[in-house]
């Protein structure tokens, strides 16, 4: 039995030392990406392409997970570039939502932008994702703009609001 499957065994078999593991941010490995892209699938209607994951470990964007109790719940990927830096993606597993993993992931994240010399962090979401808008806010991002027809939806395309917080 390999380590992860070990750690999943004892989880699932002890829940209230599952809740109690700590939440441990790491940089994302290519070994994550089928969990990361499991993730991805649960969580969005029109998810990102594996190849897409790839990339951006390939380009040495800031790449990271977010595990609970040995297993991959979240991550993040954010670019910086001539004093911008974008968060391109952030997901926490459905299962695991509401309990501040995305926050921590965020927080992290911008962090990653500052380290990489950015003085400002842009990044888009859904009009309709209003929890993502609500936890954007109370880290002092700001809507800058509006990406007309960004998203694909059931019916047609979906603004994006571009939302920016200066460093």
């Amino acid at each position: 039995m390999s380590y992860d499957a070990e750690t999943e065994f004892y989880y699932k078999h002890n829940p209230s030392l599952a809740e109690r593991a700590e939440y441990l941010l790491r940089p994302m490995r290519k070994t994550d990406l089928r969990a990361v892209i499991d993730i991805e699938k649960s969580a969005y209607e029109f998810p990102w392409e594996p190849p897409t994951f790839r990339d951006c470990l390939n380009v040495n964007y800031g790449c990271f997970v977010g595990e609970k109790a040995g297993r991959i719940v979240s991550y993040g990927i954010v670019s910086a570039g001539a004093g911008e830096s974008h968060i391109l993606n952030l997901c926490v597993a459905p299962h695991t939502q509401g309990k501040g993993y995305g926050r921590i992931m965020l927080e992290h994240l911008i962090d990653e932008a500052r380290r990489r010399a950015a003085e400002v962090v842009f990044l888009e979401v859904r009009p309709s994702n209003h929890n993502a808008i609500k936890l954007y806010r109370s880290l002092d991002f700001n809507e800058v703009g509006t990406r007309k027809g960004y998203y694909p939806a059931r019916n047609g395309r979906e603004d994006a609001l571009v939302m920016a917080r200066m460093l």
